[in-house]
C-alpha cells in the first residue's frame, strides 16, 4: 500500500491517504489536532457542528437546508442521499463535510455494476494464501471506515449488493473465508446518484438511506456569479471547524439518544402521519421510527436538550420515495410544523409560477420581456418579499422557527434575481442590493 500525503483538502486540515487505482477507491485517515478543551461536551460539540453547518452553507451557494439535513443525519447514525444530476457538487460537498471529523477512518469508493465486494471490504491476502490460509486484508477498507462516502450508489453490483445492505444496515462484514461477522465502526454514510435505481435490488440499497435530498442547479444569478469568480480567486479564511471522532461518537451514543422527545411531539407525528396516509402516502413504521432519532439530532444541533414540533422540519426529507412525492411531503410537514407554512408554501408555488412563466418567453422580444417583467413580475415578487418578511418577523417575535420562510425568501429572491437579469438586463452582480 503506498502512502501519500496531501495537505490541502479542507483549508489547513492534513489528512493522510491511501489511494487504490482499481474501483476509483479511496481511502482516507484524518490527523488533526484540535486545541479545544472537552470535546465530550455535548454544548461544545452542538456549538462545533453548527459551525460546521454555517461554513458549508456559506461556501455551497443554495445549499444551506441540504448541508444541515446531512450534518443531522451524521448526528443520528443515520445514512444520505444526494440525489441530483452530474456538475452540482454532490461528491464536493460530501468530501468537505466527511473531511470535518478528525481522527476518523475515512473510506471512499465510485461503485460500477463491475465492482468486487472484496474491493470494498478487504482483499486476499496473497502471503497468507501461498501459506494456505484463507484470510482477508482488510487495512484502509470499508470494514474499518467510521465515515464513508459511496458515490454511485445504486451502480452496486449484484455480488456486492448484500455485503452493502449488511454494512449499511448492520453494521457488519461477513467475510469470505465463511468466518464470524466482522462487526464495523461505521457511523454514517454519505452516498450520492444522478439518478435513482430502477429495480427491487436497489431499492433494498434506497430503503437504508434515511436522509434524502435533491440537489439542483444554482438558480440566484448572482450566486452563479458568485460561483464563477469563486473559479479565478483564492479565497484564504480562518481554518475550518472540525469535532472529534470521539466527540462525533459520544454525541451519536449518548447525547442525541438523550434528546427528549415529549407528548406534544409524538402526538404531531401523529397527525403528521395521518395527514400523509390521506394524501395516499404510505411510509414504513421501521422508517417512522427510525425518524425519531433524527428529530433528536435536529434538537441537539439547535443546542436544545428537548425536541420540539420545529424540529419535524427535518421529515421533510425522509417521508418520500420518489422525487414526484417530495413537494407534498413538504407541504403536509411545514404545514404541520409552523402555521406560517401554509402560507409561505402558497407563495412558494406563486412564486414557481412566474419562473415557469419567464422560462416560457425565451426567445421573445427585449420589449415583451420587460413589459412583462414591470407590469406583472416585479409587482408579484415585491408583494411577495414583503408579506414573507411580515411573517418572518411574526415568526421570530413568536419564538418560532423561521426555516420553512427562509427557504421561500431565497427562493423569491433567486427568481426575481432571474427576472432583474434576464428580462430586464440588470447586471447580475448588481442585483442581491436591488430585491
Amino acid at each position: 500500500m503506498e502512502l501519500l500525503s496531501r495537505s490541502e483538502y479542507v483549508q489547513n486540515v492534513r489528512f493522510s491517504f491511501s489511494f487504490f487505482d482499481e474501483e476509483g477507491m479511496t481511502t482516507v485517515s484524518t490527523h488533526v489536532h484540535d486545541p479545544d478543551g472537552d470535546s465530550l461536551n455535548p454544548d461544545a460539540t452542538s456549538t462545533r457542528m453548527r459551525a460546521i453547518v454555517a461554513e458549508l452553507s456559506d461556501r455551497f451557494y443554495e445549499r444551506e437546508t441540504v448541508v444541515r439535513s446531512l450534518v443531522a443525519g451524521m448526528l443520528a447514525g443515520q445514512h444520505s442521499l444526494l440525489l441530483g444530476p452530474p456538475g452540482t457538487a454532490k461528491s464536493e460537498l460530501a468530501r468537505e463535510l466527511t473531511g470535518r471529523v478528525t481522527g476518523a477512518s475515512y473510506w471512499e469508493i465510485l461503485l460500477s455494476r463491475f465492482t468486487d465486494p472484496k474491493r470494498m471490504f478487504g482483499p486476499i491476502d496473497v502471503a497468507e494464501l501461498v501459506q494456505g490460509r484463507y484470510t482477508q486484508v482488510f487495512d484502509g477498507r470499508a470494514t474499518q471506515a467510521h465515515i464513508a462516502f459511496i458515490d454511485e450508489i445504486f451502480k452496486c453490483s449484484a455480488g456486492a449488493l448484500n455485503e452493502t445492505l449488511a454494512f449499511l444496515n448492520e453494521r457488519l462484514y461477513h467475510p469470505e473465508n465463511g468466518g464470524a461477522p466482522i462487526p464495523c465502526p461505521l457511523i454514517s454514510a454519505v452516498t450520492a446518484s444522478n439518478e435513482l435505481g430502477d429495480g427491487e435490488e436497489t431499492a433494498a440499497v434506497y430503503d437504508r438511506l434515511l436522509v434524502r435530498l435533491e440537489v439542483g442547479y444554482l438558480t440566484d444569478p448572482a450566486n452563479f456569479a458568485s460561483l464563477i469568480r469563486s473559479a479565478v480567486q483564492t479565497d484564504v479564511g480562518a481554518d475550518p471547524t472540525t469535532v472529534k471522532l470521539d466527540a462525533l461518537q459520544t454525541a451519536v451514543r449518548t447525547h442525541v439518544p438523550a434528546i427528549g422527545i415529549g407528548d406534544g411531539v409524538v402526538d404531531a407525528v401523529c397527525q403528521l402521519r395521518a395527514s400523509l396516509r390521506r394524501a395516499e402516502l404510505v411510509v414504513s413504521d421501521r422508517r417512522w421510527k427510525a425518524s425519531v432519532r433524527l428529530v433528536q439530532a435536529s434538537a441537539f444541533l439547535a443546542g436544545r436538550t428537548e425536541a420540539d414540533e420545529s424540529d419535524l422540519a427535518v421529515l421533510a426529507n425522509v417521508l418520500w420515495d420518489s422525487p414526484t412525492e417530495r413537494p407534498s411531503v413538504e407541504r403536509e410537514v411545514l404545514s404541520l410544523v409552523n402555521p406560517d407554512a401554509g402560507e409561505a408554501l402558497d407563495w412558494s408555488d406563486a412564486i414557481d409560477e412566474l419562473e415557469a412563466q419567464l422560462d416560457s418567453k425565451a426567445g421573445q422580444s427585449k420589449d415583451a420581456l420587460s413589459e412583462w417583467a414591470i407590469k406583472e413580475a416585479n409587482k408579484k415578487l415585491a408583494k411577495a418579499g414583503k408579506r414573507l418578511e411580515e411573517m418572518r418577523k411574526d415568526a421570530l417575535d413568536s419564538g418560532r422557527s423561521t426555516a420553512a420562510l427562509d427557504r421561500v425568501i431565497a427562493r423569491r429572491k433567486a427568481v426575481h434575481a432571474r427576472v432583474m437579469v434576464e428580462a430586464l438586463g440588470v447586471d447580475a452582480s448588481m442585483v442581491s442590493g436591488a430585491i
